[in-house]
């Protein structure tokens, strides 16, 4: 109860202390914010000013402030299909990150996070929900420039983020962020951008300051974007190699190496935005072959001249699954770090074995309230495989099951943007359990409500 009472009246102080923070510019990677401006701003408010703190006399040297409060509350009716214990009242994740970026000259940086992620009245609470408090993120930056080229040396532990979050993400919709030990070369040149790193896996704790390093888990790779691409924009192309001890799949135990090579074209040209990307994956698990793939089609309309300016969304998955039970290959797709909310906040399935048709429709009530409706209908790629998380744990082997209808999700929520520093948003999910789920769980539908609160500075 004391802790409920410590989140409120947190929120209420920082809402009512930044109520005239008006023009900082967020980004997904807090990292990536610019506030050198500031500094010749003469109408900045406090918690713009301490966006650009300069440390000595010539400003040579300033520091950054920044951070975020999240409040969630949860609610699940028949959670994992009827298959575990029911909680009535639900749940409330928070989520608290502070930061501060100190540079010099734009040549050196050293960037520090905290991370706090509590789960109240959770039951049995996973380390992606609860995280008392660690350190989420400290690297230094050393910027330099080679020829046309300018470049960024980074080391230390970091966020990623690649592309459209599908194989690398921050991990947003879950309550604690994910992280890498890393070591990273940028290089910027024009319009075109090349990430190369080599990195392991923070493994998170629910304790205090005992986030590890995974050895067991060594994530590497090159991820290059080029934009202003004529015809199609923009093009991504990469390389992203994962070595991971004790990888577990279907059918499938062992020790996985696994290489995957991607592209993604995507852009908004007139009213339409599109995002295509195809990956293939190959290497070993066990005494396996890995030979899998997956494509992805996501493109929209918007009708600016319509009431409510509705946006038309219509993305489709296709996602190899494992062929045959008891040979020398796996064709599930593994992918990754993805975005832990992949199919929405109730993160029910993840991205492997699977065939995904998703439409949907935005309207723009006004200039801060946004509804969303969206719906999903799932199959098995494959009836020789199960189905899995996000972070590729099975939740159900393929072998209980020849049916491939998994399940339809209704999806519906309301956005409110009150400012670019406070935002809520109201959602529902409806989960309709088919035949395999049927056969392979309880087999119950799914309801699941949430409400968020965002606060950042």
């Amino acid at each position: 109860m004391k802790k409920n009472k410590l989140i409120l009246l947190l929120l209420v102080f920082t809402s009512l202390s930044i109520f005239a923070q008006q023009r900082l510019d967020f980004k997904a990677l807090r990292y990536d914010e610019d506030y050198s401006s500031k500094s010749i701003d003469t109408t900045a408010t406090f918690f713009d000013k301490i966006k650009y703190i300069p440390l000595d006399h010539h400003q040579t040297l300033y520091l950054s402030i920044g951070g975020e409060i999240r409040s969630q509350y949860q609610y699940f009716n028949n959670e994992k299909w009827g298959d575990i214990a029911p909680d009535n009242d639900g749940f409330l994740l928070t989520r608290a990150l502070l930061h501060t970026d100190l540079k010099y000259k734009n040549h050196f940086r050293l960037f520090f996070q905290l991370q706090s992620s509590t789960a109240i009245s959770r039951i049995d609470p996973s380390p992606v929900e609860r995280n008392d408090l660690d350190i989420h993120q400290l690297f230094a930056d050393y910027n330099f420039t080679l020829g046309k080229n300018n470049m960024t040396f980074r080391f230390g532990r970091q966020e990623m983020l690649f592309g459209s979050q599908r194989l690398v993400s921050t991990r947003e919709g879950p309550n604690n962020r994910q992280a890498f030990d890393a070591a990273k070369i940028i290089i910027k040149n024009g319009n075109f951008k090349s990430d190369l790193f080599y990195s392991h896996y923070v493994k998170n704790q629910q304790g205090f300051f005992d986030d590890k390093t995974t050895p067991n888990t060594k994530f590497f790779g090159v991820y290059n974007v080029v934009n202003q691409v004529p015809v199609v924009q923009n093009i991504d192309f990469y390389y992203l190699g994962l070595k991971k001890d004790k990888a577990k799949f279907d059918d499938a135990v062992g020790d996985e190496v696994r290489h995957s090579l991607g592209t993604r074209l995507w852009g908004k040209k007139f009213n339409w935005n599109y995002d295509f990307e195809a990956v293939y994956q190959f290497g070993e698990i066990e005494s396996k072959q890995i030979d899998a793939w997956t494509l992805s089609l996501n493109t929209g309309y918007q009708f600016e001249s319509v009431k409510f300016r509705p946006i038309i969304n219509l993305k489709t998955d296709l996602i190899s699954g494992d062929k045959h039970y008891d040979d020398n290959q796996l064709q599930t797709f593994n992918p990754l770090f993805p975005k832990g909310a992949y199919f929405g906040l109730a993160s029910l399935i993840g991205p492997s074995n699977l065939i995904d048709i998703h439409p949907s429709v935005i309207l723009e009530l006004n200039k801060e309230i946004t509804f969303t409706v969206d719906y999903d209908l799932f199959w098995r790629f494959e009836t020789k495989d199960g189905i899995y998380e996000a972070n590729s744990k099975l939740i159900y082997s393929g072998r209980g099951s020849p049916e491939k209808f998994i399940g339809t999700q209704l999806e519906t929520f309301v956005d409110y943007d009150v400012k670019k520093w406070l935002a809520f948003r109201v959602e529902g999910t409806w989960f309709a359990a088919k035949n395999y789920l049927k056969d392979v769980s309880a087999g119950k539908d799914i309801l699941f409500l949430a409400t968020t609160a965002y606060i950042r500075f």
